[in-house]
């Protein structure tokens, strides 16, 4: 399986991964096609960023 360490980044932080898809503005599947292949490094990045931000506003609610 592709993009583990993103899954498991989203796993540990209590984050979905449709959250992740809905603060990227696509649908949940369009984000599981993407994340069957390897994903280029900044877009690695950015989800990254999306899952800190979502884990720090569950931690703040």
């Amino acid at each position: 399986m592709q993009n583990q360490d993103i899954r498991r980044a989203a796993a540990g932080n209590g984050v979905f991964l449709w959250q992740v898809a809905d603060v990227m503005g696509i649908a949940d599947s369009s984000l599981s096609r993407k994340m069957r292949r390897e994903l280029p490094a900044d877009e690695k990045q950015m989800i990254f960023r999306i899952i800190e931000e979502l884990a720090k506003e569950a931690a703040g609610a």
